[in-house]
Parts: C-alpha cells; structure tokens; sequence
C-alpha cells in the first residue's frame, strides 16, 4: 500500500510537534539540498519575510473566497511561521500553551489584560 493509499493519520498537535522536529533537524543542513536549510542560512529577515508573503496570501487567498486555496496558504503561512518559532528557539507547543491560556477568555478582555500589561508604568 503506497502513502497515497494509506488512511490519513488523526490530525492533532503531534503533526505540529513532528514537522517542528523536521524543521529543527534542518537547522544545519545544507542550503543546497533543503528550503527550510536555506532559510535558516539566509536568517531571520528571510524567514521573517516568507512569513510576511504568506500572511499576504492568506489574505489575498480569503478575499477570493476559494476555500481550497485558503487551506492551501494557511498551510504556507502556519510552515513559515514554524520556521519563524524555530529560529527563535520556539516550539508549535509554546503557541498551544499560549492558546490554551487564552481559552475561556473573551477576546476583549484578553486584548484588555495585555493591553495594560504593555503600558508603560506612569511616573512615580
């Protein structure tokens, strides 16, 4: 049975956790062989703007409305942004702690909560 035949694995976090090891395992490739290598090699501004393009296309891709197009990009924008999270040290899990600290939260409370958290102390 070749992989085009196989039943599709249970999507969850650990697809995030072993494409993060992938792309970890890329870190000292060979920019020759491997994109992500190449990436890492060219550095933070490069990963940096793949992010950006994505992100760019995710939304171009949203506009069109053409929802197999949409799941496309964001796949590319969610990779990049690996990518990005690797660079940095970061992993899918750090997000997804994020993520799971926020769940429950309104949004307008959470937006408030770190909206005072970055405000600059006032003079004392």
């Amino acid at each position: 049975m070749s992989r085009m035949d196989a039943p599709p694995a249970p999507l969850s976090q650990d697809v995030l956790a072993r494409l993060a090891e992938v792309i970890e395992s890329r870190k000292g490739g060979d920019p020759q062989t491997s994109y992500v290598a190449r990436l890492f090699h060219k550095g933070t501004d490069a990963i940096l703007k793949k992010v950006g393009e994505e992100a760019t296309e995710t939304v171009m891709a949203a506009k069109d409305g053409d929802r197999r197009k949409i799941v496309y990009e964001v796949a590319d924008l969610w990779f990049h942004s690996m990518v990005a999270l690797a660079q940095f040290g970061l992993k899918p899990s750090d997000v997804l702690a994020e993520l799971q600290r926020r769940e429950g939260l309104s949004g307008l409370e959470e937006f408030a909560a770190r909206t005072a958290r970055e405000r600059p102390e006032s003079g004392a």
